[in-house]
């Protein structure tokens, strides 16, 4: 099998996602921290929540739509709890499970940060992206995502 060399513009696209993967959260995260005190991560665990049906999610399930491990979802779930921003229930469902919900001061911190959070994505990633089909863009990155 032959394979085709990458173009200049392709080798540029392939360099350039890794620094975008670890730069942008870090951008994002700094600005969180400096203007809000809420670090990346907890505003991601609590828009997850806030979308969720009734507002809750297992820890799992969470862990896994914050692409953390069920330790790192634990820790960071503790950090909320004691700040009133969540609580952990049992499970309706399964007695053995543990629920994450957003509390009402929950949503309010979520609703605080979202201006910050807004401009910060406006202001790293889509002020860059002046003349490229986002929607496109999106589909492409998702379908790579899902390829796994």
């Amino acid at each position: 099998m032959t394979t085709r060399p990458l173009t200049p513009d392709e080798d540029a696209l392939v360099r350039a996602l890794p620094r975008l993967m670890y730069a942008l959260p870090r951008a994002i995260d700094a600005d969180m921290v400096r203007e809000q005190q809420l670090p990346l991560i907890e505003w991601t665990v609590l828009m997850r929540l806030s979308e969720a049906p009734r507002r809750r999610m297992r820890m799992g399930e969470l862990a896994t739509a914050c692409e953390l491990s069920l330790s790192g979802m634990t820790r960071i779930a503790g950090v909320l709890e004691k700040n009133g921003l969540i609580e952990r229930v049992r499970s309706d469902e399964d007695a053995r499970g543990w629920n994450a919900v957003i509390t009402d001061a929950g949503l309010a911190r979520l609703e605080r940060a979202w201006p910050t959070n807004l401009a910060s994505v406006r202001r790293h990633l889509l002020d860059h992206l002046d003349g490229i089909d986002v929607a496109r863009l999106a589909r492409a990155i998702e379908n790579v995502a899902l390829a796994d």
